[in-house]
């Protein structure tokens, strides 16, 4: 027996959430999902099982959820991407299997939002501020990417000897061709928001303080043609097709990279979950080490019962 829409979707915004925050719009049928990750604004294990849950209800109640929408509440930042204190507790205690699972979350989110489309949602995403490695991996895969114009973005991780590892070499290449994916990834320079536009990584760059209006017009643009709009969208990923299995890959492989780090790039990664902490005006820094560990047991107790399971799509 179906659900009520009306009942589905009162539900849904009645989570309680602590580190994401629903809006919804009736007249469009919009979700909005601004983030709000302590200490860190980051991708971590818990803010990944918000965002799941999210997703989980947008799946089960087809058609309730036109357009997804996500912005951060941080200001002057998006997302740091990985979690860089979970990587490097794990990488020091030798727990390759944690390091692995938070791989699979990643790419289970990225996945969701590469199949949007054929569960009839239009993606929409506004950067504000700074976005890093996985920040920026994981807005690739939207349908619409937004950046004001003093927003910078890039892929760090060279420089303490790692990569992105949860899509990028997959998503760069399909959206601006191999040069352009080799270039940033093994640079670890940050771009511009023009920059990212040239290299049409990012579709719309507005003035400062215009990233909300420009969301409404992309909504009410998309509306009145979204279903010939989401169906283009998936002729679009069956001409250049990215398959879970290739990302599960390069999750296994970035996995074994990580566990080579020597003591002088985790110091490195340490030195920039701090600094960190300080852009987004955490103050809980002297107990990140004991919320990742809090969270750990959290994911795995998840993945045991399996609240987290999810299919791949065909």
């Amino acid at each position: 027996m179906k659900s009520d829409p009306g009942s589905a979707l009162a539900a849904m915004l009645a989570r309680p959430y602590k580190y994401i925050r629903l809006e919804w719009s009736d007249e469009l049928a919009a979700l909005r999902v601004r983030t709000c990750v302590k200490p860190i604004q980051c991708y971590s294990l818990a803010a990944m099982a918000e965002l799941q849950r999210v997703f989980a209800d947008i799946a089960d109640h087809p058609g309730i959820v036109q357009h997804f929408v996500m912005t951060s509440d941080v200001q002057g930042v998006f997302n740091f991407g990985g979690d860089l204190s979970l990587f490097v507790l794990l990488i020091r205690a030798r727990d390759v299997d944690s390091l692995r699972l938070y791989g699979r979350r990643c790419v289970d989110l990225v996945w969701w939002m590469e199949n949007a489309s054929q569960l009839g949602v239009h993606t929409t995403v506004l950067v504000q501020g700074d976005t890093l490695g996985g920040g920026l991996e994981s807005v690739m895969p939207f349908h619409k990417v937004i950046f004001e114009r003093s927003a910078q973005a890039g892929f760090p991780e060279v420089l303490f000897n790692l990569f992105p590892g949860m899509g990028a070499w997959q998503f760069a290449i399909r959206k601006a061709g191999f040069a352009v994916a080799n270039e940033m990834i093994l640079s670890g320079r940050l771009y511009t928001a023009e920059q990212l536009h040239r290299r049409r990584l990012v579709d719309l760059v507005v003035d400062d303080g215009d990233g909300e209006a420009s969301v409404e017009r992309v909504l009410r643009g998309v509306h009145p043609r979204l279903r010939g709009t989401l169906a283009a969208l998936q002729a679009r990923r069956m001409a250049q097709p990215i398959t879970y299995e290739s990302l599960m890959e390069v999750v296994e492989h970035w996995t074994e990279t990580a566990m080579t780090l020597t003591d002088r790039d985790l110091r490195l990664m340490e030195r920039l979950a701090r600094a960190q902490v300080r852009k987004a005006g955490g103050s809980l820094e002297g107990a990140v080490e004991e919320i990742k560990r809090i969270e750990l047991d959290r994911a795995w107790g998840e993945e045991r019962t399996g609240i987290t399971e999810w299919a791949a799509f065909a």
